[in-house]
């Protein structure tokens, strides 16, 4: 009985798993068109993974949970612009994640930027149409950043619905 038990608790949780896997790009352009197509504003993750503390406890207390999964799955289309210094990024991901900085003015790690798309903006231009605003590391766990986050994306809801 016990075997039993352990083996359907051990399917529950990969079915857990499963449920609540992130797919985190790291190209802008096909973030973009994944964003467009999925009618979703685009959730722009700015980190130093290998060396930043509060990359690392962001990562750790919110990113990685099972809340911020089901929210991000429902609610935005996840980039990573990542900034490591023992890791060698290609030249191309470096070129661009170093011009995304300097387009919304990345000053710190962990900074993460929501924007929206227009459909029949060109394919390979960064154009951001409108830029609904930013958040870094917020005490209090992913409750506490999902609210934040969601005050952000409301924004964003209610200017649609002046149009």
């Amino acid at each position: 009985m016990k075997k039993l038990f352990v083996l359907f608790l051990f399917v529950g949780l990969a079915a857990t798993a499963q449920e609540t896997k992130l797919n985190w790009l790291t190209d802008f352009n096909e973030a973009k068109q994944v964003a467009l197509k999925e009618n979703k504003p685009l959730m722009l993750f700015f980190t130093g993974s290998d060396w930043c503390g509060w990359c690392k406890r962001l990562q750790s207390e919110v990113l990685q949970t099972g809340d911020f999964a089901t929210w991000a799955n429902e609610n935005v289309v996840l980039l990573e612009l990542d900034f490591p210094r023992r890791t060698k990024l290609d030249q191309k991901q470096q070129y661009q994640n170093y011009y995304l900085q300097q387009k919304l003015g990345v000053r710190g790690f962990p900074t993460i930027w929501f924007v929206n798309f227009k459909e029949g903006e060109e394919k390979d231009v960064v154009y951001i149409d409108e830029i609904l605003g930013s958040v870094g590391y917020v005490r209090g766990g992913s409750q506490a950043w999902l609210g934040e986050a969601d005050k952000i994306l409301s924004k964003s809801k209610n200017m649609s619905s002046l149009d």
